[in-house]
């Protein structure tokens, strides 16, 4: 089993999890409300003659747990549906390896 995790902006979580499910038939999905910043080092805002700088933007963070056969498969579907088209800020995805994987209801081990 590996764990598959992705830092993406808000506005395409819905589009990178209907596309894992659409491309790799994989369902599963934990999504946690993040803020951060890579290279773009956060924005500026402008409100009624001031300005303001956001160091940290609007994140989230998916986290998928995947049999070892589809972790290219669902790392490549978040990558293509996470790309925005701007310049920087589109996130991260990322694999490691988990061990020990049970369900919480039936306890049994995957």
């Amino acid at each position: 089993m590996q764990k598959v995790e992705a830092v993406v902006i808000r506005e395409r979580v819905e589009t990178v999890i209907d596309a894992v499910e659409e491309q790799t038939g994989h369902v599963g999905v934990t999504v946690v409300e993040a803020v951060g910043h890579g290279r773009e080092r956060g924005i500026t805002h402008e409100y009624r003659g001031r300005v303001f700088e956001s160091r940290f933007l609007p994140k989230a963070l998916l986290t998928f747990v995947v049999e070892d056969g589809a972790v290219r498969a669902v790392v490549e579907a978040i990558a293509d549906a996470a790309r925005s088209g701007n310049e920087s800020g589109d996130g991260l995805v990322w694999s490691s390896p988990v061990a020990n994987v049970t369900h919480n209801r039936t306890g049994r081990p995957l």
